[in-house]
């Protein structure tokens, strides 16, 4: 007996967790809905607590590094307390709501290059190593982001890249401790004037706040530089505009306003003090959501996603 509570203290013949999900495909602001199967091991096991998270991987900055770690966005209990019997079967069954704020992870039914996105659950068990599950999770865009990606398509960008960047965008309404970066090589209209463009979504119920980047080149005398435009849509607009002709206008209106706008203290740069750097949110949204837990799980999380996720290009 002695033995086998040191056997349980390691893991070893103790309980095991799967997680079910209904359906692994969800959007901005719906549910995940799914069940966690609980068996008991070869001893009693007093669980303290049934958790399931949202996880993925984000860029950070660290002096003159940059790295990439598993982070915990999002969680929600399933479970408090319980005591499992040997061998006992138990389900439990949760809907998890996504926040609107969660990054796209599949366009066309294709994996964004750079993206990944899992759902991890807990199972904290009173005086033995915790167990834990991870399911990948494919997060589809919202109509309204649908269109705008469709237009960028349409007037000739290319998909090259996509990840998460720690840290928060002046002048949005955003929550989470990190923002999504869509990048796209220049169109061919657009080539004389600009290298690449990044898109950044910060959605919300309303709507979603739109942010550009985009590399402008330089010209004989002038060096390139970094030009942004922030812009809001609402997400019933989704069907009522040119998309194609409103993108296009964003992108004019941005690579021309360098100069006079941030000479005159206007929009300037969302990111100043802000990109890539933790800021005052994030340290408090990572230190609230678990993010250094998130960090331990990272080879879990690389293991699960192996593969090619490949870009969203037809």
């Amino acid at each position: 007996m002695v033995f086998k509570k040191m056997l349980s203290a390691f893991g070893v013949g103790g309980p095991s967790v799967d997680t079910v999900l209904t359906n692994p495909n969800t959007r901005p602001g719906l549910t995940l809905d799914g069940q966690v199967n609980l068996v008991g091991g070869d001893a009693p096991a007093n669980i303290e607590q049934v958790v399931v998270g949202l996880v993925t991987r984000v860029e950070i900055e660290g002096g003159d590094h940059e790295f990439a770690g598993v982070m915990e966005f999002h969680r929600m209990p399933v479970s408090g307390a319980l005591q499992l019997a040997p061998k006992q079967q138990l389900s439990l069954p949760f809907q998890l709501p996504v926040p609107w704020e969660t990054p796209i992870t599949d366009v066309y039914g294709q994996r964004l290059h750079g993206m990944t996105m899992g759902l991890r659950t807990e199972l904290a068990i009173a005086r033995a190593v915790d167990k834990s599950d991870l399911d990948q999770v494919n997060v589809h865009p919202l109509p309204v982001h649908e269109r705008i990606l469709e237009a960028f398509q349409r007037l000739g960008f290319r998909f090259k890249h996509a990840d998460l960047e720690r840290g928060h965008i002046r002048g949005t309404q955003q929550t989470l401790p990190f923002y999504q970066e869509i990048e796209f090589f220049a169109a061919p209209q657009y080539a004389q004037l600009i290298n690449e463009v990044e898109l950044t979504f910060v959605t919300g119920r309303q709507g979603v706040d739109v942010i550009l980047e985009c590399d402008k080149r330089g010209g004989f005398l002038s060096a390139g530089h970094d030009v942004f435009g922030r812009y809001q849509v609402s997400h019933a607009d989704a069907d009522r505009v040119d998309w194609a002709q409103v993108v296009d206008g964003w992108l004019k209106e941005t690579t021309s306003r360098y100069g006079g706008l941030r000479a005159q203290g206007g929009f300037g740069n969302p990111y100043a003090g802000h990109r890539r750097g933790p800021g005052m949110g994030g340290m408090v949204a990572g230190a609230a959501l678990g993010v250094a837990g998130g960090m331990v799980a990272g080879e879990m999380i690389e293991d699960a996603f192996e593969g090619d996720f490949g870009g969203f290009e037809e």
